[in-house]
């Protein structure tokens, strides 16, 4: 088998790795020569070469006359290439499609099913608290796909009992034949507009979550979008539709009832009867301040997480002790220091609208300086500081692109008193923006650095931002 893999990042890498060890010949291409000379040294007999322009890529893949064309999360679904492929009649997979057909079986000869995440925000969240709850009942779990470890790796070396996976909609776009035990869309909002070339196209590769589902598709009951999604996807006979609410729930939900996780999907008695899975307190640890409340996405979140597992056969008990255990890790409304009286949060995975709006939400009116500004990715902000503007303190401005949130920001919340930080790709960005920061807030605030951007225009990463942020609040302390 001749197989191509465009994109050697880490997820090409792997890929490359694998279809290599099961005996493809592995072709390469990256728009980088460092990429290039990075994955030949780490992957034997890998053969790669840099290609900048899209045009010459799409036809430089297309002469090698591959069987297979892996894509990395890089290659917008407008690029050449994929139109160059399907003239040629070459497939195009992502690492995940791989991942899917390379699977290793269990001992007994079965394979472990996959419980599949996409959403707009919370994908990693939900995944996390999947995996933990999994392990509580007593399975070998692992949280894989857009989050940890490249999911061809894993699924290729076998060894576990159930999956977890992560799917952005990019991964989505050229999947193809996953049939998950039990899946779930956590919301839909706008978002990497830009390489979908639109919403339709977005929404439609989101949606893909749910084809070939088994078992059960989980919807969001506060997002009829996602229930839309499940009554239009070609799922397997007799998987059922579930629902989470954060309310009371109806049968063949999930939802809450008097402070307490409540399942009305996987029982025989449904219509009269509720199995408790944990209590908010279960939860309270993942508060966004001390004394606050578990945020409500947080707890959609866990809602979501408790409906996969419970249709994977894990019993009440190990929701609640997986919730219990479950660590939220760095970058998600994570406190990072109470200094001056002031709760310093850092949400830099915070990085479109729709996820800066959960975080903020939860917040007393008046009482948040905002860090906030990156790169737009062509989204607009009027809905965002409209609906959070009784919220905030102060704003304080970061990134490149700061023209969309600026105009927000004028026409929704023109009293707000407002910083803008200028500056490069260093970590002066982010100390002038938490001294800013400490000047605005007062005693019992919380600032808050959930930019509803992404991080390239100054940063890395979205994890480079984070641990500016925490580095200079850190600094700030030391003073």
């Amino acid at each position: 088998m001749r197989l191509t893999v465009v994109g050697l990042g880490a997820s090409g890498i792997a890929a490359a790795e694998v279809a290599g060890t099961l005996g493809a010949q592995v072709t390469g291409f990256d728009a980088r020569e460092s990429s290039v000379e990075a994955a030949m040294a780490e992957v034997p007999r890998l053969v790669a070469r840099v290609a900048e322009d899209p045009a010459e890529l799409a036809a430089a893949v297309v002469a090698d006359s591959p069987d297979v064309v892996v894509v990395s999360p890089g290659v917008p679904s407008h690029a050449p290439l994929y139109a160059a492929a399907r003239a040629a009649g070459i497939p195009v997979w992502s690492e995940v499609e791989l991942a899917w057909r390379v699977r290793a079986p269990r001992a007994d000869g079965t394979w472990a099913p996959w419980l599949t995440v996409t959403g707009t925000n919370g994908k990693t969240t939900t995944v996390t608290m999947l995996a933990s709850i999994l392990t509580a009942g007593g399975l070998t779990a692992r949280a894989v796909g857009n989050v940890g470890e490249p999911i061809v790796r894993v699924a290729a070396q076998g060894g576990v009992d159930v999956l977890a996976v992560e799917l952005s909609s990019f991964q989505l776009h050229s999947t193809h034949s996953v049939s998950p035990l039990a899946s779930a869309c956590l919301n839909i909002a706008a978002d990497h507009l830009d390489w979908h070339s639109g919403w339709e196209g977005y929404r439609a590769d989101k949606a893909r979550v749910y084809e070939r589902t088994e078992r059960a598709c989980i919807y969001s009951v506060a997002d009829p979008e996602t229930r839309r999604m499940v009554e239009e996807a070609e799922v397997v006979e007799g998987c059922r539709a579930i629902g989470v609410r954060l309310g009371a729930p109806a049968p063949g939900e999930l939802g809450i009832v008097e402070d307490v996780l409540v399942d009305r999907a996987y029982l025989d008695e449904r219509r009269t009867h509720a199995a408790e899975l944990a209590a908010l307190s279960d939860l309270s640890h993942l508060a966004s301040h001390e004394g606050g409340q578990v945020p409500r996405h947080v707890l959609s979140n866990a809602l979501t997480a408790a409906a996969l597992a419970r249709a994977a056969d894990v019993e009440p008990a190990a929701v609640r002790d997986g919730l219990r255990a479950y660590d939220a890790g760095r970058h998600r409304i994570e406190l990072v220091s109470r200094h001056g009286g002031v709760s310093w949060v850092n949400d830099s995975k915070a990085t479109n609208a729709h996820a800066a709006q959960a975080s903020l939400r939860e917040l007393p009116d008046g009482t948040v300086v905002w860090i906030a500004g990156g790169l737009a990715k062509g989204a607009t902000f009027h809905e965002l500081v409209e609906r959070v503007a009784p919220k905030l303190r102060a704003v304080v401005l970061i990134g490149v692109d700061r023209t969309p949130l600026l105009d927000a920001l004028l026409r929704h919340a023109p009293e707000v008193p407002r910083i803008e930080v200028l500056g490069g790709d260093d970590g002066g960005v982010m100390e002038a923006a938490v001294a800013a920061a400490f000047r605005l807030a007062h005693v019992g605030d919380t600032v808050m650095m959930a930019p509803a951007c992404a991080s390239m225009d100054q940063f890395v990463s979205y994890e480079h931002r984070g641990e500016a942020f925490t580095q200079a609040v850190a600094e700030l302390e030391g003073r």
